[in-house]
């Protein structure tokens, strides 16, 4: 990176506008700035849920960190794909990659027979809450592309199979710590 931010506040934005990476300035509500905050949005959620695995008790804490830490790094590609047009940073591997520990994940879990409501251990609704995020971001980035704005079919793809990792993810860690999974209750108002 040529230049490193030295001053924070520039005041270019004070008009309700932001700049690219291309140079270009866009308004602040613009699809692409949309989809950048989900993205970052997406980022930092993935840090809570790094943290949360760091503090606890789990045996296989370094394996996770590893995998969150690849992650974190390629959202940040992303971010910077969405932020330059036509720009390419995100390489195939990473989605073959997630498709793999998908499938390491997966081999330890149960079938499932029933739909899973987002909670459970503080890592597991982590994982739950970034899905959710993950798949915003993958809304916001089919917007901008439906705009014909460029965005890499390696990136659609990143953020689509990141969002199954992060699923099975949250199914792995609530089983690593011990927990069941809440599973959705059919007809739950006859219940009570």
């Amino acid at each position: 990176m040529g230049h490193r931010l030295s001053k924070i506040y520039t005041r270019t934005g004070d008009s309700g506008t932001t700049g690219l990476g291309d140079g270009s300035r866009v308004a602040k509500d613009d699809l692409r700035i949309a989809a950048l905050g989900d993205v970052d949005e997406l980022n930092a959620i993935i840090g809570v849920l790094r943290a949360q695995i760091t503090a606890s008790q789990m045996n296989n804490k370094a394996e996770w960190d590893k995998s969150l830490s690849l992650i974190q790094h390629w959202l940040f590609d992303l971010g910077g794909e969405v932020c330059i047009p036509n720009y390419n940073l995100l390489q195939p591997i990473c989605i073959e990659f997630l498709e793999k520990e998908i499938d390491r994940m997966n081999e330890d879990l149960p079938m499932l027979k029933e739909f899973i409501l987002p909670s459970g251990s503080l890592a597991c609704s982590y994982a739950h809450q970034a899905r959710a995020v993950c798949r915003r971001a993958e809304r916001s980035l089919m917007s901008v592309q439906a705009r014909d704005q460029n965005i890499q079919t390696t990136a659609l793809q990143l953020i689509n199979r990141l969002s199954d990792w992060l699923f099975v993810a949250s199914r792995a860690l609530q089983r690593a710590e011990g927990g069941q999974e809440v599973l959705w209750q059919k007809n739950i108002n006859e219940i009570i």
